[in-house]
Protein backbone atom coordinates (compact mmCIF):
# COMPACT_ATOMS: atom_id res chain seq x y z
CA UNK A 1 0.00 0.00 0.00
CA UNK A 2 1.38 3.42 -0.97
CA UNK A 3 1.89 5.81 1.92
CA UNK A 4 2.14 9.56 1.81
CA UNK A 5 5.38 10.32 3.65
CA UNK A 6 4.10 13.70 4.79
CA UNK A 7 1.24 12.07 6.69
CA UNK A 8 3.78 11.26 9.41
CA UNK A 9 4.21 14.97 10.11
CA UNK A 10 1.72 17.17 11.88
CA UNK A 11 0.44 20.09 9.82
CA UNK A 12 1.82 23.48 10.84
CA UNK A 13 -0.43 26.50 10.35
CA UNK A 14 0.74 29.91 9.17
CA UNK A 15 -0.11 31.24 12.64
CA UNK A 16 2.27 28.75 14.25
CA UNK A 17 5.02 29.67 11.82
CA UNK A 18 4.60 33.36 12.61
CA UNK A 19 4.72 32.65 16.34
CA UNK A 20 7.96 30.73 15.92
CA UNK A 21 9.46 33.45 13.74
CA UNK A 22 8.47 36.12 16.25
CA UNK A 23 10.15 34.09 18.98
CA UNK A 24 13.36 33.80 16.93
CA UNK A 25 13.35 37.56 16.31
CA UNK A 26 13.79 38.10 20.06
CA UNK A 27 11.43 41.04 20.26
CA UNK A 28 12.16 42.65 16.89
CA UNK A 29 9.10 43.65 14.88
CA UNK A 30 8.07 41.00 12.32
CA UNK A 31 6.90 43.50 9.67
CA UNK A 32 9.86 45.86 10.04
CA UNK A 33 12.44 43.07 10.03
CA UNK A 34 11.19 40.61 7.43
CA UNK A 35 8.50 42.19 5.25
CA UNK A 36 9.66 44.44 2.42
CA UNK A 37 7.69 46.48 -0.10
CA UNK A 38 8.30 46.50 -3.85
CA UNK A 39 8.09 49.53 -6.11
CA UNK A 40 4.60 48.31 -7.01
CA UNK A 41 3.45 48.61 -3.41
CA UNK A 42 3.36 44.84 -2.89
CA UNK A 43 4.42 43.68 0.56
CA UNK A 44 6.61 40.58 0.24
CA UNK A 45 6.44 38.22 3.19
CA UNK A 46 9.22 35.92 4.47
CA UNK A 47 7.10 32.83 3.87
CA UNK A 48 3.90 31.81 2.09
CA UNK A 49 1.55 29.17 3.40
CA UNK A 50 -1.29 27.03 2.09
CA UNK A 51 -3.92 28.36 4.48
CA UNK A 52 -3.26 32.00 3.53
CA UNK A 53 -1.81 32.14 0.05
CA UNK A 54 -3.10 29.21 -1.99
CA UNK A 55 -5.79 30.83 -4.11
CA UNK A 56 -6.20 29.03 -7.41
CA UNK A 57 -6.74 31.90 -9.81
CA UNK A 58 -6.65 30.06 -13.14
CA UNK A 59 -3.70 31.54 -15.01
CA UNK A 60 -4.36 29.78 -18.33
CA UNK A 61 -0.69 30.08 -19.31
CA UNK A 62 0.75 28.93 -22.62
CA UNK A 63 0.79 25.13 -22.61
CA UNK A 64 2.56 24.52 -25.92
CA UNK A 65 6.09 25.45 -24.93
CA UNK A 66 8.01 28.37 -26.41
CA UNK A 67 9.72 29.15 -29.70
CA UNK A 68 13.27 30.45 -29.97
CA UNK A 69 12.79 33.66 -31.98
CA UNK A 70 15.55 35.20 -34.07
CA UNK A 71 15.40 38.91 -34.92
CA UNK A 72 16.63 39.98 -38.35
CA UNK A 73 16.74 43.58 -39.61
CA UNK A 74 16.20 43.61 -43.36
CA UNK A 75 18.78 45.91 -44.95
CA UNK A 76 19.66 43.57 -47.82
CA UNK A 77 16.95 41.09 -48.85
CA UNK A 78 19.30 38.37 -50.10
CA UNK A 79 21.54 38.56 -47.02
CA UNK A 80 18.50 38.56 -44.70
CA UNK A 81 17.14 35.46 -46.41
CA UNK A 82 20.51 33.75 -46.07
CA UNK A 83 20.71 34.71 -42.41
CA UNK A 84 17.21 33.37 -41.75
CA UNK A 85 18.09 30.01 -43.32
CA UNK A 86 21.30 29.88 -41.28
CA UNK A 87 19.49 30.79 -38.03
CA UNK A 88 16.90 28.05 -38.54
CA UNK A 89 19.66 25.52 -39.19
CA UNK A 90 21.31 26.56 -35.92
CA UNK A 91 18.29 26.13 -33.67
CA UNK A 92 16.01 29.13 -34.20
CA UNK A 93 12.36 28.09 -34.43
CA UNK A 94 10.78 31.32 -35.63
CA UNK A 95 12.05 34.42 -37.41
CA UNK A 96 11.11 38.07 -37.06
CA UNK A 97 11.97 40.40 -39.94
CA UNK A 98 12.02 44.14 -39.29
CA UNK A 99 11.20 45.78 -42.63
CA UNK A 100 11.65 49.53 -42.87
CA UNK A 101 9.92 50.24 -46.20
CA UNK A 102 7.39 48.76 -48.60
CA UNK A 103 9.90 48.17 -51.41
CA UNK A 104 10.99 44.78 -50.03
CA UNK A 105 10.06 41.74 -52.12
CA UNK A 106 8.36 39.20 -49.85
CA UNK A 107 8.96 36.42 -52.41
CA UNK A 108 12.71 37.03 -52.41
CA UNK A 109 12.88 37.45 -48.63
CA UNK A 110 11.06 34.15 -48.01
CA UNK A 111 12.77 32.13 -50.75
CA UNK A 112 13.55 28.51 -49.75
CA UNK A 113 12.34 29.03 -46.16
CA UNK A 114 10.14 26.27 -44.64
CA UNK A 115 6.92 28.29 -44.84
CA UNK A 116 4.37 25.98 -43.17
CA UNK A 117 6.66 24.65 -40.45
CA UNK A 118 7.98 27.77 -38.71
CA UNK A 119 6.38 31.05 -37.62
CA UNK A 120 7.54 34.24 -39.35
CA UNK A 121 6.85 37.73 -38.00
CA UNK A 122 7.02 40.96 -39.98
CA UNK A 123 7.57 43.98 -37.75
CA UNK A 124 6.61 47.10 -39.71
CA UNK A 125 7.51 50.60 -38.41
CA UNK A 126 5.21 52.02 -41.10
CA UNK A 127 1.55 51.51 -42.03
CA UNK A 128 0.80 50.46 -45.61
CA UNK A 129 -2.44 48.67 -46.49
CA UNK A 130 -1.07 47.56 -49.86
CA UNK A 131 2.10 46.06 -48.41
CA UNK A 132 0.17 44.22 -45.70
CA UNK A 133 -2.18 42.85 -48.36
CA UNK A 134 0.88 41.54 -50.24
CA UNK A 135 2.10 39.71 -47.14
CA UNK A 136 -1.36 38.27 -46.55
CA UNK A 137 -1.66 37.13 -50.18
CA UNK A 138 1.74 35.45 -49.95
CA UNK A 139 0.67 33.64 -46.75
CA UNK A 140 -2.55 32.42 -48.37
CA UNK A 141 -0.86 31.28 -51.58
CA UNK A 142 1.93 29.39 -49.80
CA UNK A 143 0.03 28.22 -46.69
CA UNK A 144 2.68 30.09 -44.69
CA UNK A 145 2.56 30.78 -40.94
CA UNK A 146 3.01 34.55 -41.09
CA UNK A 147 2.26 37.26 -38.52
CA UNK A 148 2.30 41.00 -39.15
CA UNK A 149 3.26 43.33 -36.31
CA UNK A 150 1.85 46.86 -36.55
CA UNK A 151 1.04 49.14 -33.63
CA UNK A 152 -0.01 52.76 -34.35
CA UNK A 153 -0.54 53.48 -30.64
CA UNK A 154 2.92 52.15 -29.89
CA UNK A 155 4.22 54.40 -32.67
CA UNK A 156 2.56 57.40 -31.00
CA UNK A 157 3.95 56.48 -27.57
CA UNK A 158 7.52 55.93 -28.80
CA UNK A 159 7.81 58.54 -31.56
CA UNK A 160 5.40 61.21 -30.34
CA UNK A 161 3.47 61.15 -33.62
CA UNK A 162 1.05 58.83 -35.38
CA UNK A 163 2.03 57.28 -38.70
CA UNK A 164 -0.34 59.90 -40.20
CA UNK A 165 -2.99 60.87 -37.66
CA UNK A 166 -5.47 59.13 -35.38
CA UNK A 167 -8.34 59.02 -37.87
CA UNK A 168 -6.33 57.82 -40.87
CA UNK A 169 -4.32 55.26 -38.88
CA UNK A 170 -7.46 53.61 -37.51
CA UNK A 171 -9.21 53.87 -40.87
CA UNK A 172 -6.35 51.84 -42.34
CA UNK A 173 -6.46 49.35 -39.46
CA UNK A 174 -10.15 48.77 -40.05
CA UNK A 175 -9.52 48.28 -43.77
CA UNK A 176 -6.82 45.74 -42.94
CA UNK A 177 -9.09 44.02 -40.42
CA UNK A 178 -11.76 43.45 -43.08
CA UNK A 179 -9.36 41.93 -45.62
CA UNK A 180 -6.45 40.04 -44.07
CA UNK A 181 -6.54 36.47 -42.82
CA UNK A 182 -3.36 36.50 -40.71
CA UNK A 183 -2.74 38.20 -37.33
CA UNK A 184 -1.72 41.84 -37.73
CA UNK A 185 -2.17 43.69 -34.41
CA UNK A 186 0.68 43.97 -31.92
CA UNK A 187 0.92 45.78 -28.61
CA UNK A 188 4.50 46.92 -28.08
CA UNK A 189 4.39 47.09 -24.29
CA UNK A 190 8.14 46.67 -23.85
CA UNK A 191 8.53 50.44 -24.05
CA UNK A 192 6.83 50.80 -20.66
CA UNK A 193 9.34 48.52 -18.95
CA UNK A 194 12.35 49.96 -20.76
CA UNK A 195 11.39 53.51 -19.81
CA UNK A 196 11.07 52.71 -16.09
CA UNK A 197 7.39 51.94 -15.44
CA UNK A 198 6.79 49.61 -12.52
CA UNK A 199 5.06 46.28 -13.14
CA UNK A 200 1.57 47.41 -12.18
CA UNK A 201 1.91 50.32 -14.61
CA UNK A 202 3.25 48.03 -17.33
CA UNK A 203 0.25 45.72 -16.99
CA UNK A 204 -2.33 48.50 -16.72
CA UNK A 205 -0.92 50.49 -19.65
CA UNK A 206 -0.72 47.35 -21.77
CA UNK A 207 -4.34 46.51 -20.97
CA UNK A 208 -5.48 50.07 -21.72
CA UNK A 209 -3.42 49.98 -24.94
CA UNK A 210 -5.20 46.75 -25.96
CA UNK A 211 -8.59 48.18 -25.02
CA UNK A 212 -8.15 51.04 -27.51
CA UNK A 213 -7.80 48.46 -30.29
CA UNK A 214 -10.76 46.43 -29.09
CA UNK A 215 -12.82 49.62 -29.09
CA UNK A 216 -11.65 51.15 -32.36
CA UNK A 217 -10.83 48.17 -34.64
CA UNK A 218 -13.97 46.33 -35.69
CA UNK A 219 -14.45 42.66 -36.59
CA UNK A 220 -11.01 41.50 -35.54
CA UNK A 221 -11.13 37.93 -34.28
CA UNK A 222 -7.51 37.16 -35.15
CA UNK A 223 -4.93 36.50 -32.43
CA UNK A 224 -3.34 39.59 -30.91
CA UNK A 225 0.40 39.68 -30.22
CA UNK A 226 1.75 41.35 -27.08
CA UNK A 227 5.44 42.24 -26.99
CA UNK A 228 6.77 42.28 -23.43
CA UNK A 229 10.12 43.10 -21.82
CA UNK A 230 11.21 41.40 -18.61
CA UNK A 231 13.83 42.32 -16.02
CA UNK A 232 15.74 40.36 -13.40
CA UNK A 233 13.15 40.48 -10.59
CA UNK A 234 12.75 36.76 -11.18
CA UNK A 235 9.52 35.75 -9.43
CA UNK A 236 7.81 39.09 -10.03
CA UNK A 237 8.45 38.79 -13.78
CA UNK A 238 6.99 35.27 -13.83
CA UNK A 239 3.92 36.61 -12.04
CA UNK A 240 3.72 39.63 -14.38
CA UNK A 241 3.40 37.44 -17.47
CA UNK A 242 0.83 35.21 -15.82
CA UNK A 243 -1.16 38.26 -14.71
CA UNK A 244 -0.98 39.70 -18.23
CA UNK A 245 -2.62 36.63 -19.73
CA UNK A 246 -5.36 36.68 -17.10
CA UNK A 247 -6.04 40.37 -17.69
CA UNK A 248 -6.08 39.97 -21.48
CA UNK A 249 -8.54 37.09 -21.36
CA UNK A 250 -10.76 38.98 -18.90
CA UNK A 251 -10.85 42.02 -21.21
CA UNK A 252 -11.21 39.98 -24.41
CA UNK A 253 -14.27 38.22 -23.00
CA UNK A 254 -16.03 41.58 -22.73
CA UNK A 255 -15.62 42.02 -26.51
CA UNK A 256 -16.49 38.40 -27.40
CA UNK A 257 -12.92 37.92 -28.57
CA UNK A 258 -12.35 34.23 -27.86
CA UNK A 259 -8.69 33.81 -28.89
CA UNK A 260 -5.83 33.88 -26.41
CA UNK A 261 -3.04 36.41 -26.84
CA UNK A 262 0.36 35.49 -28.26
CA UNK A 263 3.12 36.76 -25.95
CA UNK A 264 6.60 37.53 -27.30
CA UNK A 265 9.17 38.28 -24.60
CA UNK A 266 12.52 40.05 -24.88
CA UNK A 267 14.91 40.82 -22.00
CA UNK A 268 14.87 44.46 -20.94
CA UNK A 269 17.54 46.94 -21.98
CA UNK A 270 17.06 48.96 -18.81
CA UNK A 271 19.53 46.97 -16.69
CA UNK A 272 22.05 46.21 -19.43
CA UNK A 273 25.52 47.75 -19.35
CA UNK A 274 28.44 48.45 -21.67
CA UNK A 275 31.05 47.97 -18.93
CA UNK A 276 31.58 44.42 -17.70
CA UNK A 277 29.26 43.49 -20.55
CA UNK A 278 29.56 39.72 -20.03
CA UNK A 279 27.33 40.10 -16.96
CA UNK A 280 24.57 40.88 -19.47
CA UNK A 281 24.55 37.17 -20.31
CA UNK A 282 23.74 36.31 -16.70
CA UNK A 283 20.97 38.90 -16.65
CA UNK A 284 19.40 37.69 -19.89
CA UNK A 285 19.58 34.06 -18.75
CA UNK A 286 17.45 34.65 -15.65
CA UNK A 287 15.15 36.93 -17.66
CA UNK A 288 14.61 34.21 -20.25
CA UNK A 289 13.92 31.74 -17.44
CA UNK A 290 11.23 34.08 -16.10
CA UNK A 291 9.78 34.34 -19.60
CA UNK A 292 9.57 30.57 -19.97
CA UNK A 293 8.06 29.95 -16.55
CA UNK A 294 5.66 32.85 -17.03
CA UNK A 295 4.24 31.27 -20.18
CA UNK A 296 5.80 33.14 -23.12
CA UNK A 297 4.90 31.82 -26.58
CA UNK A 298 8.09 33.10 -28.21
CA UNK A 299 11.32 34.49 -26.76
CA UNK A 300 13.76 36.72 -28.62
CA UNK A 301 16.87 36.88 -26.48
CA UNK A 302 18.95 40.06 -26.35
CA UNK A 303 22.61 39.61 -27.38
CA UNK A 304 25.02 40.56 -24.60
CA UNK A 305 26.70 43.17 -26.83
CA UNK A 306 23.60 44.62 -28.51
CA UNK A 307 24.02 48.02 -26.82
CA UNK A 308 27.32 48.86 -28.44
CA UNK A 309 27.92 46.39 -31.30
CA UNK A 310 26.13 46.19 -34.63
CA UNK A 311 24.40 42.92 -35.45
CA UNK A 312 27.01 40.18 -35.47
CA UNK A 313 27.01 36.40 -35.81
CA UNK A 314 28.78 35.74 -32.52
CA UNK A 315 26.44 37.78 -30.33
CA UNK A 316 23.37 36.32 -32.03
CA UNK A 317 24.69 32.77 -31.66
CA UNK A 318 25.38 33.17 -27.95
CA UNK A 319 21.91 34.67 -27.37
CA UNK A 320 20.24 31.86 -29.31
CA UNK A 321 22.28 29.17 -27.56
CA UNK A 322 21.23 30.48 -24.13
CA UNK A 323 17.64 29.65 -25.05
CA UNK A 324 18.58 26.32 -26.63
CA UNK A 325 20.38 25.27 -23.45
CA UNK A 326 17.38 26.20 -21.33
CA UNK A 327 15.07 24.30 -23.66
CA UNK A 328 17.02 21.19 -24.60
CA UNK A 329 19.52 20.72 -21.77
CA UNK A 330 17.68 22.23 -18.80
CA UNK A 331 14.30 20.81 -19.99
CA UNK A 332 12.42 24.03 -19.32
CA UNK A 333 9.88 23.07 -21.98
CA UNK A 334 8.95 19.69 -20.49
CA UNK A 335 6.48 20.80 -17.81
CA UNK A 336 3.23 22.57 -18.59
CA UNK A 337 2.70 25.61 -16.35
CA UNK A 338 5.49 24.76 -13.86
CA UNK A 339 4.75 27.76 -11.62
CA UNK A 340 1.19 26.59 -11.02
CA UNK A 341 0.48 26.15 -7.30
CA UNK A 342 3.59 27.98 -6.06
CA UNK A 343 2.06 30.03 -3.24
CA UNK A 344 4.46 32.96 -3.61
CA UNK A 345 3.98 33.25 -7.38
CA UNK A 346 0.22 32.75 -7.13
CA UNK A 347 0.04 35.52 -4.53
CA UNK A 348 2.14 37.89 -6.64
CA UNK A 349 0.08 37.10 -9.74
CA UNK A 350 -3.15 37.89 -7.94
CA UNK A 351 -1.86 41.14 -6.43
CA UNK A 352 -0.34 42.40 -9.68
CA UNK A 353 -3.51 41.60 -11.60
CA UNK A 354 -5.76 43.30 -9.05
CA UNK A 355 -3.62 46.44 -8.80
CA UNK A 356 -3.27 46.67 -12.58
CA UNK A 357 -7.01 46.26 -13.07
CA UNK A 358 -7.66 49.09 -10.62
CA UNK A 359 -5.24 51.39 -12.46
CA UNK A 360 -6.74 50.36 -15.82
CA UNK A 361 -10.21 51.36 -14.61
CA UNK A 362 -8.84 54.75 -13.53
CA UNK A 363 -7.40 55.29 -17.03
CA UNK A 364 -10.69 54.32 -18.66
CA UNK A 365 -12.61 56.65 -16.34
CA UNK A 366 -10.45 59.49 -17.70
CA UNK A 367 -11.34 58.82 -21.37
CA UNK A 368 -8.86 56.05 -22.06
CA UNK A 369 -5.24 55.46 -22.90
CA UNK A 370 -4.85 57.63 -26.00
CA UNK A 371 -6.35 60.63 -24.21
CA UNK A 372 -4.05 60.07 -21.23
CA UNK A 373 -1.05 59.88 -23.57
CA UNK A 374 -2.03 63.10 -25.33
CA UNK A 375 -2.52 64.87 -21.98
CA UNK A 376 0.89 63.61 -20.81
CA UNK A 377 -0.36 61.77 -17.73
CA UNK A 378 1.07 58.39 -18.72
CA UNK A 379 4.50 59.91 -19.41
CA UNK A 380 4.41 61.73 -16.06
CA UNK A 381 3.60 58.57 -14.09
CA UNK A 382 6.33 56.57 -15.86
CA UNK A 383 8.83 59.36 -15.21
CA UNK A 384 7.98 59.35 -11.50
CA UNK A 385 8.45 55.58 -11.30
CA UNK A 386 11.71 55.73 -13.30
CA UNK A 387 13.06 58.46 -11.01
CA UNK A 388 12.41 56.31 -7.92
CA UNK A 389 14.26 53.38 -9.47
CA UNK A 390 17.12 55.63 -10.63
CA UNK A 391 17.51 56.99 -7.10
CA UNK A 392 17.77 53.44 -5.76
CA UNK A 393 20.45 52.67 -8.36
CA UNK A 394 22.36 55.91 -7.75
CA UNK A 395 22.24 55.26 -4.01
CA UNK A 396 23.59 51.72 -4.42
CA UNK A 397 20.39 50.01 -3.27
CA UNK A 398 19.71 48.61 -6.72
CA UNK A 399 22.86 46.91 -7.90
CA UNK A 400 24.30 46.23 -11.33
CA UNK A 401 27.51 44.24 -10.85
CA UNK A 402 30.47 45.71 -12.66
CA UNK A 403 28.82 49.13 -12.87
CA UNK A 404 27.76 50.54 -9.50
CA UNK A 405 29.16 47.57 -7.54
CA UNK A 406 32.66 46.11 -7.98
CA UNK A 407 33.49 48.02 -11.20
CA UNK A 408 36.68 47.09 -13.02
CA UNK A 409 38.52 50.41 -13.33
CA UNK A 410 40.76 48.94 -16.05
CA UNK A 411 37.79 48.17 -18.28
CA UNK A 412 37.89 50.50 -21.32
CA UNK A 413 35.05 50.84 -23.82
CA UNK A 414 35.50 54.09 -25.75
CA UNK A 415 37.10 52.43 -28.80
CA UNK A 416 34.67 49.47 -28.87
CA UNK A 417 31.49 51.48 -29.39
CA UNK A 418 30.00 50.77 -32.83
CA UNK A 419 26.60 52.09 -31.71
CA UNK A 420 25.66 55.06 -29.54
CA UNK A 421 24.40 53.40 -26.33
CA UNK A 422 22.65 56.39 -24.73
CA UNK A 423 19.42 58.31 -25.17
CA UNK A 424 19.55 60.06 -28.54
CA UNK A 425 18.50 63.70 -28.72
CA UNK A 426 16.38 64.51 -31.78
CA UNK A 427 14.61 67.88 -31.32
CA UNK A 428 11.51 68.04 -33.52
CA UNK A 429 7.84 68.84 -33.40
CA UNK A 430 5.65 66.07 -31.98
CA UNK A 431 2.00 65.69 -31.09
CA UNK A 432 2.85 64.37 -27.62
CA UNK A 433 5.93 64.01 -25.42
CA UNK A 434 7.25 60.58 -26.43
CA UNK A 435 7.98 57.88 -23.86
CA UNK A 436 11.78 57.68 -23.72
CA UNK A 437 13.57 54.41 -23.04
CA UNK A 438 16.57 54.90 -20.78
CA UNK A 439 19.01 52.56 -19.06
CA UNK A 440 19.89 52.87 -15.38
CA UNK A 441 23.65 52.90 -16.00
CA UNK A 442 23.79 55.67 -18.60
CA UNK A 443 25.02 58.49 -16.33
CA UNK A 444 27.79 56.39 -14.76
CA UNK A 445 28.87 55.08 -18.15
CA UNK A 446 29.05 58.54 -19.70
CA UNK A 447 31.21 59.73 -16.79
CA UNK A 448 33.57 56.78 -17.19
CA UNK A 449 33.83 57.22 -20.95
CA UNK A 450 34.71 60.89 -20.52
CA UNK A 451 37.60 59.92 -18.23
CA UNK A 452 39.09 57.34 -20.60
CA UNK A 453 42.23 58.33 -22.44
Amino acid sequence: MTENLFDAFEAVSSKQWKQQIQYELKGADYNDSLVWESLEGIKVKPFYHYDEDCKKIGTNTNKNGFDVLQNIFVHDVALSNKRALDSLSRGAESIRFTIENDMVSIEELMQNLPLNKNNYYFYLPFLSVDFINKIDAFATKNNAKLHIQIDPIGQLAKDGNWFENLEKDFEKLNTISQKVTIPFLTINSGIYQNSGANMVQQLAYTLAHINEYFTRVKNNNLPITIEVSVGTNYFFEIAKLRALRILFNTLATEYDHNLDCHIIVTPTKRNKTIYDYNVNMLRTTTECMSAILGGANSIANLPYDSLYHKDNEFGDRIARNQLLILKHESYFDKVSNPADGAYYIESLTEQLAEKALTLFKEIEAKDGFITQLIEGNIQKKISESATKEQELFDGGKEILLGTNKYPNKNDKMKHDLELYPFVKQNPRKTLIVPIIEKRLAEKIEQERLSQEE
